[in-house]
């Protein structure tokens, strides 16, 4: 799509959907629509590629920035529009609803609706709401199965008996009661554990007092099941009793992960997270923007301040929305020191390994984000599916080895691992050793057991490079090769000198330049991961020679001695000179020896002196 083929856009506010055959591959807001889609048309950004493959645009006008945001929100959910930052499972979050009735009952919802009853969430996923349901239908006498809107019941169900239901369903429930029990389980879904614990607590000291243990016990329990509720967070504390939500948001490559910490009363009660994907291009404020879109939204009972670990392009929009929402002022800002800082901190910190741990798992299921991002950091035809590893490890020069490893869909495939005794070389030679390497696997008898590689990746640098392309070159093999420098996770490309008669499709890779990546990037997590097996697996197999080495004797080289004989001449000779000075009869008497045998040993020996 050109500028040319743009629809007059007005000045006003609203939202713009680029379309490409009448699906929409792209959704933004605007306080100035003309102004913020002229911006996408601005050469270098990376709104190219969807402007570039749009054929349509179509505007909607608003009243203002907060609707834009909203109804931009709602389009972006409904659409799923390819170039949006969008949340991974792209599903409907549950809710806890306390109905809107005089006995009002606890249920679980994924549907908000406008019926004057009280919501609570979202909760991250069905697991989590029905823990915390669970918990409180167990501890607090709400009423469970007297149904929607509640009738009328000629006698009490088992929770009654239990004392788990005030029973209003047969009149039983004392209105106040019955109040007094909503109040508390409302502050505890809001976050306010701390003032219902001090009232518990209090009611339980005077039962005890006045000796009604049946209802101190009962008291007890709940006070236990609020300390559980609240028991399992993360605990973080700042110097006053602050009710504030706090952020954080890391990044690898198209997938990212926001976590949200709910702070009630100073103390951190519990958090959300979320999975996104999107243009691996999109700054921490669009992620965050986009997490926004789908989680205030949807929140009830907003803090007066949220903290973010970067800076939205629209952070006072979101301010505005935020305080309309919840009814009083709420600010969004970045904080710059302090213990909020610390919060944030924390947030980034938890977002990183939650991010980590839903790579981890995209692996497990042979959905290896790396591939992808490997074949589009590198330039490759097609998706490195398997990889070959290479490392040489020698100990001054002496049992010189390589290693081998491969990986299949970012998986370890342990049955081709393969080691190699570097030959002729008496001094460290890592560049020799490198190329002998790979020039043996690729014209001996393994290049006819195991295919061919999507990719080489080389424990190294430039001159380890260098050293395969020389190697492949004189094999007569053309496979994509990288190198991954240690210390600063360096991805090395071929140099010109290997490059130039190494094509892929048509297209020369590599141009001598060396490629760093965030540490958390795909494409640079799997090359590492392929970097530390195949180093891991040569450094095991030269201890192990080494190993050898050291225990080695010359009962190792007695002729026509096997395993069992030799244990049998180490246990009844406490030395070699005293085997040397025996005769061939005294030898010949160890168990398992013979004559024969023995006079073999006795003249080896004879040549050893």
């Amino acid at each position: 799509m050109q500028l040319a083929d743009l629809p007059v856009l007005p000045v006003t506010s609203g939202v713009y959907i680029f379309r490409k055959g009448g699906t929409p591959i792209y959704i933004g807001k605007a306080n100035n629509l003309r102004g913020r889609v002229m911006q996408h048309f601005k050469a270098g950004g990376k709104s190219g590629k969807f402007t570039a493959l749009a054929d349509e645009l179509e505007f909607i006008t608003t009243k203002g920035e907060v609707e834009a945001l909203v109804l931009e929100a709602n389009l972006i959910k409904q659409h799923r529009p390819h170039y949006n930052v969008l949340l991974k499972d792209g599903k409907h979050y549950p809710f806890l609803k306390l109905t809107n009735e005089e006995f009002p009952m606890l249920i679980v919802t994924r549907k908000v609706l406008s019926d004057g009853a009280s919501y609570y969430g979202p909760y991250p996923d069905a697991s989590a709401v029905r823990r915390v349901k669970h918990l409180i239908d167990t501890m607090f006498p709400l009423r469970k199965n007297s149904g929607l809107p509640m009738k009328l019941k000629p006698r009490p169900c088992l929770n009654y008996h239990m004392g788990r239901c005030l029973a209003p369903c047969i009149q039983a429930a004392d209105p106040l009661a019955y109040a007094q029990v909503v109040d508390d389980v409302k502050a505890l879904l809001e976050g306010r554990a701390a003032p219902v614990l001090r009232r518990l607590r209090e009611e339980m000291k005077e039962a005890a007092l006045r000796q009604d243990f049946e209802m101190a016990a009962r008291l007890r329990d709940r006070v236990s099941a609020v300390e559980k509720l609240f028991g399992n967070e993360q605990h973080a504390f700042i110097s006053e009793e602050a009710d504030l939500d706090f952020l954080g948001v890391a990044q690898a490559g198209e997938y990212a992960m926001v976590q949200l910490f709910r702070m009630r009363g100073g103390r951190v009660v519990s958090r959300d997270k979320r999975f996104l994907t999107g243009d691996e291009a999109s700054t921490p404020g669009e992620i965050l923007s986009a997490f926004m879109q789908d989680y205030y939204t949807q929140a009830t009972h907003l803090p007066p301040l949220v903290l973010l670990p970067a800076e939205l392009e629209d952070t006072a929009l979101w301010a505005e929305f935020l305080s309309e929402r919840a009814g009083h002022r709420v600010s969004v800002r970045l904080p710059r020191r302090g213990d909020k800082v610390d919060l944030v901190e924390m947030a980034q910190r938890n977002a990183g390994h939650g991010l980590e741990s839903e790579l981890a798992v995209l692996e497990r299921r042979g959905d290896h984000p790396g591939l992808d991002a490997l074949r589009e950091v590198l330039a490759l035809a097609d998706r490195p599916w398997r990889i070959e590893g290479y490392d040489n490890s020698n100990l001054f020069g002496t049992h010189i080895v390589s290693g081998m490893i491969v990986l299949e869909g970012g998986r370890a495939r342990k049955s081709e691992y393969r080691r190699f005794k570097v030959r002729g070389l008496d001094h460290p030679d890592d560049y020799a050793a490198m190329r002998q390497t790979v020039y043996r696997r690729f014209t001996g008898s393994l290049s006819d057991k195991l295919p061919l590689p999507d990719l080489l990746l080389i424990d190294g640098g430039r001159g380890q490079v260098n050293a395969a392309l020389d190697a492949l070159k004189e094999a007569g093999v053309q496979v994509p090769v990288v190198g991954l420098a240690k210390r600063e996770e360096i991805i090395v490309l071929p140099s010109p000198y290997g490059a130039q008669w190494w094509l892929t499709g048509g297209t020369v890779l590599g141009d001598g330049k060396e490629l760093i990546l965030p540490h958390t990037h795909p494409a640079l997590r799997v090359l590492i991961h392929a970097r530390d097996e195949v180093h891991h697996y040569a450094v095991s197999y030269n201890r192990k020679l080494r190993g050898q080495a050291m225990t080695a004797s010359i009962f190792d080289d007695l002729p026509g001695i096997g395993q069992k004989r030799r244990d049998a001449l180490l246990e009844h000779f406490t030395s070699l000179e005293e085997l040397r000075a025996a005769d061939v009869a005294h030898i010949a008497a160890v168990p398992g020896m013979g004559m024969k045998a023995a006079q073999a040993v006795k003249a080896f020996l004879q040549t050893r002196v």
